[in-house]
């Protein structure tokens, strides 16, 4: 599959997540915070909902994770959303433009590193990013750089190498990193770009082959939305996540200080 049709499959694909957003939102209860939160928190931003509510009886939150520059948009377009939660800075330097969020409540809350993984059966595990250009890897999935901050650095590594040339002509895109993930666990590509922490989900299914040094820190920030009917539950949890407490809840899930 060429990546101008890979393109043509995602298109829809992003429409119809849009659109469920849309649904999933206007199904959020009066007393439900909604946290819109990269697809990559997916795990750790769960329990450290858990352990908000814990110390907050009687508030609901109301997850919804994707990529986020389409969370952004969905956002942007009237999705109901309290906070934002980003896996790059370009994605909230991109939701700061549209004006949807609070920017004296942003802040970074977490750190991450990007990682190749194979199949935990494969024999045959590049040890540097030059291999992927041989013969032997024909499929590499990483998520699209136009709308998932792990495809924006995939690129930027990929490039640093000089190797994106090559390795973008075999590239699946996904349209969020733990779609890239499952291509990989699911043996469907040769190897994968993702996170650190999205690795660490699946440890029977995947191996790291290498990590990859980034051109930019990955920094994950968070920001209140702007307009939110629930402001201050909102920086509530911003805080939380920021506190110690929550802080362990993501170190427990891979994810290092943001400082």
């Amino acid at each position: 599959m060429s990546i101008t049709s890979i393109h043509r499959f995602l298109k829809p694909a992003v429409l119809v997540a849009s659109a469920l957003s849309f649904a999933f939102g206007a199904q959020a209860r009066a007393d439900e915070i909604i946290v819109s939160a990269a697809a990559s928190l997916t795990n750790a931003f769960k329990a450290v909902g858990d352990a908000y509510e814990q110390r907050h009886p009687g508030t609901k939150l109301l997850f919804n994770f994707g990529a986020s520059d389409v969370l952004m948009q969905q956002i942007a377009k009237g999705a109901p959303a309290d906070v934002f939660a980003s896996a790059d800075q370009k994605a909230m330097d991109k939701a700061v433009e549209q004006k949807v969020i609070v920017p004296s409540t942003r802040t970074d809350f977490a750190a991450n590193s990007l990682v190749l993984i194979v199949p935990a059966d494969s024999r045959r595990a590049p040890s540097t990013l030059n291999e992927l250009t041989t013969a032997n890897v024909k499929r590499v999935a990483y998520g699209d750089p136009a709308s998932v901050p792990v495809g924006r650095y995939t690129e930027g590594a990929l490039k640093a190498a000089g190797v994106w040339d090559a390795v973008s002509a075999k590239g699946v895109l996904a349209a969020n990193v733990r779609q890239s993930l499952d291509y990989v666990s699911r043996g469907e590509v040769d190897a994968g770009f993702v996170f650190g922490t999205d690795a660490a989900v699946m440890p029977d299914k995947v191996k790291v082959a290498l990590t990859v040094p980034t051109t930019t820190p990955i920094t994950y920030p968070i920001a209140q939305i702007e307009g939110s009917r629930h402001a201050a539950d909102a920086r509530s949890f911003i805080a939380f996540v920021l506190s110690p407490a929550g802080q362990a809840v993501l170190s427990k899930y891979g994810f290092k200080p943001a400082h």
